[in-house]
């Protein structure tokens, strides 16, 4: 998996390299991870993963992404105060799309700088469309 990176060590625009993104999955669940990773996979996609929110920032801190994908109940650390950290630490990236079963913390997501919510359990079209950046 490849990621667009400046010369500085920057995010790149979220922009492919033999057709894949490199995202970050970071869910704490088996199954739901087993899921998205199929689904990935069946869009050409493929990631790294994360089984909470301390990992999701070591990963983020050992290379780019252009994409996480993060669950927002996870231990140690959760999705949002993940996500906090991410957009103080990266502010040009990456984009960050929380998948979970709380759809009751949606505007909260969205208020912590949210590129998308998708609500479990998610299709392959929700996913695709998250990915290219059309759902909310």
């Amino acid at each position: 998996m490849a990621s667009e990176i400046g010369s500085d060590g920057a995010f790149g625009d979220g922009g492919h390299r033999n057709g894949t993104l490199s995202i970050l999955l970071a869910e704490d669940d088996p199954a739901n991870r087993m899921i998205t990773l199929r689904m990935l996979k069946k869009l050409g996609h493929y990631a790294d993963t994360a089984d909470n929110g301390v990992e999701a920032l070591h990963a983020l801190e050992s290379r780019p992404y252009n994409l996480v994908l993060m669950d927002i109940q996870m231990p140690k650390m959760d999705g949002l105060q993940a996500a906090r950290i991410i957009r103080k630490r990266w502010p040009q990236g990456p984009r960050i799309i929380f998948v979970t079963g709380c759809t009751s913390r949606k505007d909260e997501c969205i208020n912590e700088g949210s590129d998308g919510f998708l609500s479990k359990p998610i299709s392959l079209l929700e996913l695709q469309e998250a990915i290219a950046g059309e759902a909310c």
